[in-house]
């Protein structure tokens, strides 16, 4: 179990790297090769998250905002899954990447067939702790996300070039039929990364 006098000065790093890459101006590409690595290296270790921004809900995935940037060019949310979890199939509108911080999940792409029809585009991707998958409109937005475990939580860790929280996205049914929705977030108060006191 994580220890709950952890550290937030690995997401304070990233929050500040992320910031300076995206000052950067890159493209799209070269942006999430960059933010990958960035965040690569944030969920290669497991002590910084708060237990706070850890816990599963009983019938739902949490999603708890870790950090929104000033100017919304960019959040970083905890994902919280517990056993046998799952979203329904949804875009995001903007890019992201997606960090496996604890246990582990599959993400099944799908895509708009010619009749505009809900079909999987190409097998379910299964993330393991450290690993990351971009996500856009440009490489694929469409997809369905569940725990990969039945008997534990997984937690993940997604950036997106917005305040996602507030994003009019779209959930689909299997006749491609969209639904908006705005999906907010679980937490009504923040980490503060930014009291230097609590740095080690």
């Amino acid at each position: 179990m994580p220890d709950t006098s952890c550290s937030l000065a690995p997401l304070r790093a990233f929050v500040m790297d992320m910031a300076a890459l995206l000052a950067r101006q890159p493209d799209e590409p070269a942006l999430l090769r960059e933010g990958g690595h960035l965040l690569g290296r944030l969920v290669a270790r497991d002590d910084w998250l708060p237990d706070a921004c850890a816990q599963p809900h009983p019938e739902r995935y949490t999603q708890y905002l870790l950090h929104a940037d000033s100017a919304e060019r960019f959040s970083v949310v905890s994902f919280v899954w517990g056993p046998g979890q799952h979203t329904p199939v949804h875009d995001h509108t903007v890019w992201g990447l997606i960090g496996m911080l604890r246990g582990g999940e599959y993400s099944q792409p799908y895509r708009l067939d010619g009749a505009g029809q809900l079909a999987e585009d190409g097998p379910a991707v299964l993330l393991a702790p450290g690993q990351v998958e971009p996500v856009s409109p440009r490489v694929g937005d469409i997809h369905q996300v569940r725990n990969a475990h039945e008997d534990k939580v997984s937690i993940s860790i997604h950036v997106y070039g917005a305040n996602i929280g507030a994003v009019r996205r779209s959930v689909y049914a299997p006749d491609g039929t969209r639904k908006p929705f705005i999906s907010g977030y679980s937490n009504e108060t923040l980490p503060n990364i930014w009291d230097l006191s609590k740095a080690s």
